[in-house]
């Protein structure tokens, strides 16, 4: 048991102390219930044990249909093996492996009773055992020849003959090495170990977030600092320790092995220590993984861009078609466990529906209940040291002192911090330019501290998962002071930087204009600046609050942030090919198109991947998000051409069926002003101030005619004196199946296979903007249209035949289900 507790008002005092840093308390990694695990399996007692990797896999054949299917990660001929049990009727949770066994619970985190059940990978025709029936299970985690859950936050192990783990303590993660298990303990974070071996012994001492266990040695997150720190067997915490100066930096996850300590950071990339030994192939070393696992020398991942599950270390084979040092285990898996989509309150991995059904009834939700500590400036200490906890085995007298001592300074930063932001903010500097043609949302006098109460309620929650703080510092470094020699453009509410970070990712930073309302030269000019000011304010804190909540391939991802003193940034992935709108519009007449631009399927290809991001938005973010300025200059192109909808500082969080709603703080707190730009504006919205998601797909219907087109949004037509929108001059020759009409001379007309597509497409963006948002499609309706359209396109390449599917009555967006 631990040592007595502090008397009462200390207590109190460390919890006060404590509240103001709810962020940092993290669950034990993103999923409590993995859905991938590594087994070691040897044929025999002399020979060396090979690597299988286990996943929850989609079958594809119906409503949440998936089973267990194990692969040899050495031998990539060798054949999958599928696992079940006769007569369970519910799907596999969770899968865990260890020496020689592959273990399943289910039916879900949730369900009553939950089953656990055992299969010995030793023996292929040996059938399963079943290890546990009873109470909802809260985590899982296997390792050695045994393997752990909490039960009712107590931690209950099978088949473990070690030790037992005293009841009367309560736990909130659990984790399983060779020979001994930890836990962490619920409300105080504190780390508590049990078995045989160093690990049992050493464990570090203070508060502690995430947990992970190996063979010899098992990992934590310091709750405070978020650093990793590491503890067992000396050759294997020094070996696979990490380098102290990276502590600070925020972790997403842990996976722990033999000797080997793999981390998922805050970004969602990996690293591994010892790097020689483990460290992501080259190929992957910069994508993005949404869990990780590690059995001995090998790692495995789900890759966040399409849910396979890719294995490295010594021995692996990679597969066909599968980068060197890498082996593509599983197309997809499961990222995590399947739930009811409204249970999902922190939203939903993008496209885990289809894998749990598709019938937008259940998916994987997104991890909530943790944020990872913000990426700081800390130096290490001797104390902090991942080796220190194991080379002496004296408790210091003086740990309680250090942390009030911690603690107090730590609030009274927060404290200073939040003073200087508060100062800031009250001042209202800011200003910048605006992009042409764009209406604000200007708040006036009440709209500033409505701001300020949303930035402070960020700021104290803390940034999600995907997100880092950037200290000032570092980003003036990597753009030389804000040199013009990197600014690439402005954005919604600021200048854009390119910048190279010390970790060498290529970025994209918004830095929002600072200008001091007062130098003005009049009172009407004074007011007009602080209303740019608190505006660039609102539409910084808008895309912080709605980036940090959001993933999906098609939408621009947000790496971080800074809000230091007055200085308000915005740290973007880059995106090397620029916008859309100047591929079709800004470069010179001689010049070629560009790829994406090129032929009319490749056109149509990129507008449904644009449409997939503004359909993310309004049908799977929770709370469904309205952009309010979709249009050619915020649809971004990566290095691949693909496109990804950016600059959500208009955007709302919405609740769709109420009309306009709120930007992150209370309805009737924020007024729905009318927003975005002129030409994509949708008129009912301009004129009425009805702001629903049928907003975005009119804006959207307009940068359709501008693909189809060429043409501006707004210019002057042959024969026409006056400057005219694109609806007004293509629409009347839609309508009239006059498509080709409309077309962009600087593309070949579409071969008659090609033309039946591109007119299904003209026939969808009038529909789009159409004057009544009632009569318009969904978005989740025109990805439908498009998706068919490019299927079209695809299949007329390949020589296909057959008659015309696509027509006109298709695409009627006054159609209601």
């Amino acid at each position: 048991m631990s040592p007595p507790p502090p008397p009462r008002h200390l207590l109190l005092s460390l919890l006060s102390l404590l509240a103001l840093l709810p962020p940092l308390l993290l669950a034990s990694s993103s999923f409590p219930f993995p859905t991938i695990a590594i087994a070691a399996v040897g044929a025999n007692a002399t020979a060396c044990p090979h690597h299988v990797a286990c996943a929850l896999v989609p079958t594809g054949t119906g409503t949440a249909d998936y089973q267990i299917s194990c692969a040899s990660i050495t031998n990539s001929s060798a054949q999958h093996h599928n696992y079940s049990y006769g007569g369970e009727s519910t799907p596999f949770s969770a899968v865990v492996a260890g020496d020689g066994y592959l273990c399943s619970a289910g039916p879900s985190v949730s369900s009553q009773p939950m089953s656990m059940r055992w299969w010995d990978l030793r023996d292929s025709e040996a059938t399963s055992k079943r290890v546990y029936w009873g109470k909802a299970l809260s985590a899982v985690s296997g390792g050695g020849e045994y393997v752990c859950g909490i039960v009712e936050e107590r931690i209950q192990c099978w088949r473990w003959s070690s030790g037992t783990v005293p009841e009367r303590v309560r736990f909130s993660a659990v984790a399983v090495g060779g020979g001994f298990v930890c836990g962490l303990v619920k409300g105080s974070g504190e780390v508590r170990c049990f078995g045989g071996g160093d690990a049992a012994r050493w464990e570090p001492k203070g508060r502690h977030a995430m947990l992970a266990a190996g063979e010899r040695h098992a990992c934590a997150v310091r709750a405070e600092s978020g650093e990793v720190v590491c503890w067992g067997e000396a050759a294997a915490v020094a070996a696979a320790s990490p380098s102290p100066r990276i502590a600070g930096r925020a972790v997403s996850s842990l996976a722990v092995g033999d000797a080997v300590t793999c981390v998922l950071w805050g970004n969602w990339t990996v690293a591994c220590w010892p790097p020689e030994e483990a460290a992501p192939p080259r190929s992957v070393a910069q994508k993005q993984f949404v869990a990780l696992e590690a059995k001995g020398k090998v790692v495995c991942g789900v890759l966040m861009s399409d849910y396979s599950l890719v294995c490295w270390g010594p021995g692996v084979q990679a597969g066909a078609g599968a980068p060197g040092g890498v082996s593509k285990v599983f197309d997809r898996v499961l990222p995590g466990p399947c739930a009811p989509w409204a249970s999902c309150l922190c939203g939903v991995w993008s496209g885990s529906g289809p894998l749990c059904g598709g019938a937008g009834v259940a998916a994987v939700c997104y991890p909530c209940g943790y944020s990872p500590p913000p990426m700081r400036a800390l130096a290490p200490t001797p104390s902090s040291s991942t080796s220190s906890s194991h080379s002496s085995g004296k408790r210091r007298p003086s740990d309680l002192a250090i942390a009030l001592v911690s603690a107090g300074i730590g609030s009274g930063v927060l404290a200073a911090i939040a003073a200087v932001v508060v100062y800031c903010l009250r001042r209202r500097r800011g200003g910048g330019s605006q992009d042409s043609g764009r209406i604000h949302a200007e708040p006036n006098g009440p709209a500033a501290p409505r701001v300020e109460r949303r930035l402070s309620a960020l700021l104290s929650k803390g940034p999600n998962t995907t997100v880092e703080q950037f200290p000032l510092v570092a980003l003036r470094a990597a753009t030389s002071g804000f040199s013009p020699s990197h600014r690439i453009g402005s954005g919604g509410f600021g200048t854009v930087y390119r910048a190279s970070l010390a970790d060498g990712r290529e970025v994209a930073i918004k830095r929002v204009e600072r200008r001091d309302p007062g130098a003005a030269s009049s009172s009407s000019a004074t007011a007009a600046a602080a209303r740019r000011a608190s505006s660039h304010e609102a539409a910084f804190v808008s895309e912080l609050a709605l980036l940090s909540r959001v993933n999906h391939k098609n939408l621009v991802r947000l790496l971080g942030f800074c809000a230091d003193g007055g200085e308000r940034i915005l740290v973007y992935e880059y995106m090397p090919n620029g916008t859309l709108h100047d591929h079709l519009h800004r470069r010179p007449p001689a010049a070629p198109l560009s790829p994406p631009l090129t032929s009319w399927p490749a056109r149509l290809r990129l507008a449904l991947g644009a449409a997939r991001g503004i359909e993310y938005m309004h049908t799977y973010a929770v709370p469904p998000i309205i952009h309010r300025d979709i249009k050619s200059p915020n649809i971004l192109l990566d290095a691949d051409w693909t496109a990804k909808v950016s600059d959500f500082g208009l955007s709302l969080l919405n609740d769709l069926s109420a009309g306009c709603g709120n930007a992150g703080g209370d309805v009737d707190d924020e007024p729905c002003l009318t927003a975005g730009t002129v030409g994509y504006m949708d008129p009912e919205y301009y004129r009425l101030q009805h702001l629903t998601d049928k907003s975005d797909v009119y804006s959207f219907g307009v940068v359709l005619l501008e693909l189809l087109s060429g043409c501006k949004v707004i210019q002057r037509f042959e024969g026409s004196g006056t400057p005219k929108n694109v609806v007004d001059v293509t629409v009347p020759h839609i309508e009239a199946d006059r498509v080709h009409r409309v077309l962009d001379a600087r593309l070949p007309l579409p071969t008659p296979g090609e033309m039946e597509a591109v007119a299904y497409v003209g026939y969808l963006a009038a529909d789009c903007v159409r004057p009544a948002g009632r009569d318009r499609p969904t978005m989740s309706e025109v990805v439908g249209v498009l998706e068919r359209a490019v299927a079209a396109c695809e299949e007329n390449d390949e020589g296909g035949g057959g008659e015309a599917v696509l027509s006109r009555s298709c695409t009627d967006g006054s159609t209601t289900a």
